[in-house]
């Protein structure tokens, strides 16, 4: 049982870490992580036989939404050019996007645009 809570503890913990980004790509791929982890888990642990299946989901819960939110900063970082800074946008116009009925900004120096929470909208 206290290595149940120990993984429980690690999973619950590893959510919270990863809530604390602006572009959501963590979140969401540590959740998606998660259950892709607990399935195969599950799967290896009633397999196996030496691992119960509850045991077996948990600790590929664990692994998935740690390699999940490992990956999704790793596209922030990219989303950003590398660092982890805001970008660093032209607030002096504002312009409305009809189709996700949402204001974006133009980043200063380049072409990317970024809506008001500084989530990516296009490249360029």
């Amino acid at each position: 049982m206290t290595k149940f809570i120990k993984l429980a503890s690690m999973g619950l913990a590893s959510l919270a870490f990863a809530a604390c980004t602006t572009t959501g790509n963590v979140e969401r791929n540590a959740a998606g992580g998660a259950a892709a982890g607990a399935a195969v888990g599950a799967g290896i642990g009633a397999i196996s036989g030496d691992v119960k299946t509850g045991e077996g989901a948990i600790a590929g819960a664990v692994v998935g939404g740690i390699v999940g939110a490992l990956r999704g900063n790793k596209k922030d970082q990219q989303i950003n050019g590398g660092t982890l800074q805001r970008p660093n946008l032209d607030k002096s116009t504002r312009y409305y996007d009809d189709q996700s009925n949402r204001y974006y900004y133009y980043e200063k120096g380049t072409s990317r645009t970024f809506y008001e929470n500084f989530e990516l909208r296009s490249q360029g």
